[in-house]
C-alpha cells in the first residue's frame, strides 16, 4: 500500500489523527509536543503518527494535505491544521467543539 493509501486510511477510519514527529510520551519537536498538550488538555483520545519513523509517511503526509508543516491534526477526516492552528482553535474553545462532535 502506498503512502497516500495508507494516510487515507489512518484518517478516515480514526476520529482524531495527529501526525507528528516523535510520540506523545517523547515528542521530538516543540511544535508536536504542544499539539500533544494541547489534545491531552481537550481529554481526547487520538492516533498518533510518528512521522519520523516512516519516511514515506512524513512527505507523503505534506501532499496530503497541501501543507508543508508537522504536526498535522486531522478530526473525522478533515485536515484541521498544525500547531498554531490548534492554540488559537483551542483557545476560542472551537477545537473543544469539534472534538466532542467527534466522539
Amino acid at each position: 500500500m502506498d503512502a497516500q493509501a495508507v494516510i487515507k486510511e489512518q484518517v478516515t477510519t480514526n476520529p482524531v489523527v495527529l501526525y507528528m514527529k516523535g510520540t506523545p510520551k517523547f515528542p521530538q519537536c516543540g511544535f508536536s509536543n504542544l499539539a500533544t498538550q494541547i489534545l491531552k488538555a481537550c481529554n481526547t483520545e487520538y492516533l498518533a503518527v510518528d512521522v519520523l519513523a516512516d519516511q514515506g509517511i512524513r512527505e507523503g503526509i505534506k501532499v496530503y494535505a497541501n501543507w508543508p508543516t508537522i504536526p498535522q491534526l486531522y478530526i473525522k477526516g478533515e485536515f484541521v491544521g498544525g500547531s498554531d492552528i490548534m492554540r488559537a482553535m483551542y483557545e476560542s474553545g472551537e477545537l473543544q467543539t469539534l472534538l466532542d462532535a467527534a466522539k
